[in-house]
């Protein structure tokens, strides 16, 4: 059974950092496509970054430059490091895992975490 936790959300400040932690476990973790994603109240999910099996990463136009995804295959986790957090970064975080990429790309994942909460304040 594939499971996905995610970790680390909580409450900081404009300009502080936090590092969200998804460990997964039940299928071939260093195969598959992974991604996170964020949800806002009122608004669409969207994607925030993807890292594929071989490593290379893609990041939404919004937190690049300021988002690192990165994996350790050894642990099965999945990271994503936000500094520079700002208040439109507040949403629900997920991470997702498929072993296709253009499903995980388009959000249609086949497996998704529960979501940590992300709330920056000004």
């Amino acid at each position: 059974q594939v499971q996905l936790v995610e970790s680390g959300g909580g409450s900081v400040q404009a300009g502080g950092s936090l590092r969200l932690s998804c460990a997964a476990s039940g299928y071939t973790y260093s195969s598959y496509y992974m991604g996170w994603f964020r949800q806002a109240p009122g608004k669409e999910r969207e994607r925030v970054a993807t890292i594929s099996s071989d490593g290379s990463t893609s990041y939404a136009g919004s937190v690049k430059g300021r988002f690192t995804i990165s994996k350790d295959n050894t642990k099965n986790t999945l990271y994503l490091q936000m500094n520079s957090l700002k208040p439109e970064d507040t949403a629900m975080y997920y991470c997702a895992a498929d072993p296709g990429f253009s499903r995980l790309w388009l959000g249609r994942a086949d497996y998704w975490g529960q979501g940590t909460q992300v709330t920056v304040s000004s």
